[in-house]
Formats: C-alpha cells, structure tokens, sequence
C-alpha cells in the first residue's frame, strides 16, 4: 500500500502535469457531476417554496406518464430513426474519406483538400441552417438545379419525406472533414515498408487497403463505432429545433425537442427530468452492451 509521503511525492513530481489537468477535472465536475444531485427531481412533486428535499417523493410516476403520453412514440421513434440513420451513413463517411485522402500523393494539394473538407466543423449551427434554408427555398438552389431537370420546384423544408435526408446529409457534409483527423492519424502510424512489399507481391491499392490500412484503424474504428452507438438518442438538437416546423413535426420532433417544449416552455420540470434521466439510462446500456459485445468478438474495448 503506497503511504501518503510517497503519494505526495509523487503528486508534486508530477505537479506540471496535474496542474495542466486541473482545468478540465473541475469542467467536468461542475457541469457534469454536480448536476446529479438535481436528479432526484424525477422522483419528486417538486415544490419550489419547500425546495428539492423537501417535496414529495412520487416514484416512478413521471415513468409512467412519459409512456402513457400519445407523444411518447412519435418522439421515441423520430430519435430512434434519425440516430440510426445518421449512424448508418455518417460513421462510414469519415472513414471512406480518410482513406482516400491517404491516397493523395502530393502533399501540398491533400493538406489543401484536408483544410477545405475541416471548415464546415467551425461553422456556427446557426449559419448553417441559414445556408440550408437559403438553399431549399421554392427559388432556390436545389430548385434551380433540378428546374434544369424538368422538376417543379419543391418546399423542401415544408415536405416531412425531405427532412431526414436534409438533416442527415449536412450532418455528414458539416463533420465528414473534421471527423477524418483520428483515422488519419492512425493511418500514419503504417510502416511505408509495407506498402513497398505489397507492390512487390503485385497488390492492388484495393488490397493494400484490406491488408494493411484497415488493420491500422480497425482499433480506432470500433472505439468510436462503441461511443457512437451509446449517442444514438442524443440527436443534434439545436439543429432540429432551427430546422423543423409544424409541417414536419411528424418525422423531426424528437425527445430533445420534446424535452424543450414540456421542461422550458411547459414548466414540467419533473417529468422533463424524468425522460432525461431515461434517455441517460438507455445510452448507459448501449454502451456497455456495445463495449461487451466488442471485447467477445475483438480484442478492442473501451475497459
């Protein structure tokens, strides 16, 4: 058992470092550990004259009434869609471009291609959503382009078919670039004597990938694909709420959306609570159930 001498001897030896750490131990803390202590509210009638501990304890009914509520499936299965959908298409984006641009052999035009592919990440949601409503206006570009199609113009953000696919596209497009720099970096680590070898045994750039990119980001690949699957209910909602209206309420409105109109708008705070702390529990379980499953079928996991 280490003594505290030698504890403290070794915090001050490493006291740089600790310091260095410091900032973003007490972020977390604050704005991510203190808040637990306002989850006891799912389980109160809560009072604001006899405060948190002095109101009422209730149970699981706010449970209850989230299920019990005919909004409870739309927002359930709208945040279920659109976090597997974006799933689907936007985890293998990065990973398909990183390849490619692991392919680029002049060094000045792929840091030119890497820096233009990293801007839309610094872009403001709301500029953003700006453009895309620019754009998918009746007169403008999308229906500029398929006018020279034949096609009549369309109220894209007006039509609940549209929604998704807008949703998700620029979702991919805004972090396709930014989202390339850990498989890039992993793909760096690749000794340049394989890719020589390979050539010698007359391996195409399809098997060289196969055979020795792919290994390389495998790792990288199933830690993100764990973390990402445990945000499948955890849509961007900031970017719904900036995007949806009434006429798509149907397909956008999602439990973050929800959340907003029964907790801000509504004052519901226990209940609004009650489905946050939800939400929280099913993310916990995908990603231990994730983290299980990856540890039996690879040599890769979180812990």
């Amino acid at each position: 058992m280490v003594s505290s001498h030698k504890l403290i001897k070794a915090c001050w030896k490493q006291r740089y470092f600790l310091l260095m750490v410091l900032p973003g131990f007490l972020i977390v803390l604050v704005f991510s550990y203190f808040p637990m202590y306002g989850i006891q509210i799912a389980f109160k009638k809560y009072s604001a004259v006899r405060g948190m501990w002095g109101s009422d304890w209730v149970g699981f009914k706010y449970f209850v009434l989230f299920f019990q509520d005919p909004m409870a499936m739309r927002v359930l299965k709208n945040t279920l869609l659109l976090g597997v959908y974006s799933l689907l298409w936007g985890f293998p984006a990065p990973i398909i471009l990183a390849l490619l641009f692991n392919e680029l052999k002049r060094p000045v035009f792929k840091k030119v291609v890497q820096t233009i592919s990293y801007l839309p990440h610094f872009i403001s949601t709301v500029i953003i959503i700006g453009i895309l409503r620019t754009f998918t206006e009746r007169d403008g570009l999308f229906n500029q382009i398929a006018a020279w199609f034949g096609s009549e113009p369309i109220v894209f953000l007006s039509e609940p078919e549209w929604f998704r696919t807008i949703f998700i596209s620029s979702n991919i497009w805004q972090g396709i670039g930014f989202g390339t720099i850990l498989y890039l970096a992993a793909l760096s680590s690749v000794d340049p004597t394989l890719y020589d070898v390979a050539n010698i045994d007359g391996a195409n750039r399809w098997k060289k990938v196969l055979n020795i990119n792919w290994p390389h980001i495998k790792p990288t690949t199933i830690i993100l694909l764990i973390l990402s699957l445990s945000g499948i209910l955890g849509t961007d909602f900031q970017k719904i709420l900036l995007l949806y209206n009434p006429d798509t309420y149907e397909v956008a409105d999602v439990i973050g959306t929800y959340l907003y109109r029964e907790g801000i708008m509504g004052s519901r705070f226990e209940y609004t609570t009650a489905i946050g702390l939800f939400q929280s529990f099913v993310a916990f379980i995908l990603l231990v159930g994730a983290n299980m499953l990856s540890r039996k079928v690879s040599d890769t996991s979180i812990w």
